[in-house]
């Protein structure tokens, strides 16, 4: 089993090994390594404004196998590197959605409950915040799960990065 419980500053380091083990491994089957590579240092990363706002959580059993969490922000996506074309603004809770935001997976605990149960606290904690909507932008390998907790697509978002690549993902949404 794991515990989840509040990132913290201290959890960077490990966060900063978890992130590429999780997008390389699981990401695999979705996008080219060459996509994997750019989005790793471009897209992909620690969003340290997260963990300073309470919102990200970390799932723990030896060691971190997981990390996830939701904002109050508008942005959508991304780490300190880019943070997904937009601002860091705060968002309006009765007419804007939270966001649903930087989950990772440990590759050996893929499949076991780790994203759900993030997921679920995220859905609870935003709820409590005021918000009664939230939207995300899948991976193609997060499509599965998000679209299992009901999550509905609302469009393909192309996230443009180096040398002409771009990382296809779905921007979704729910009522919690």
């Amino acid at each position: 089993m794991f515990t989840l419980r509040r990132a913290i500053r201290g959890d960077v380091p490990q966060l900063r090994e978890l992130i590429p083990l999780s997008v390389r491994a699981l990401s695999a089957p979705w996008y080219s390594r060459e996509q994997i590579e750019a989005a790793l240092e471009e897209v992909f990363g620690v969003d340290t404004q997260l963990i300073e706002d309470g919102t990200y959580l970390v799932a723990e059993a030896d060691g971190l196998v997981g990390a996830g969490g939701w904002s109050r922000r508008a942005t959508l996506f991304g780490g300190d590197q880019r943070k997904g074309g937009v601002s860091d603004a705060r968002l309006d809770p009765a007419t804007e959605a939270a966001r649903i935001r930087a989950f990772y997976v440990r590759p050996d605990w893929a499949r076991r409950g780790v994203g759900r149960a993030i997921l679920a606290r995220c859905e609870e904690e935003a709820h409590a915040a005021g918000f009664r909507r939230a939207e995300l932008l899948a991976t193609l390998p997060g499509v599965a799960l998000y679209s299992a907790m009901g999550y509905e697509a609302i469009g393909p978002l192309e996230t443009a990065m180096r040398d002409g690549l771009s990382l296809p993902g779905v921007r979704m949404g729910k009522r919690i």
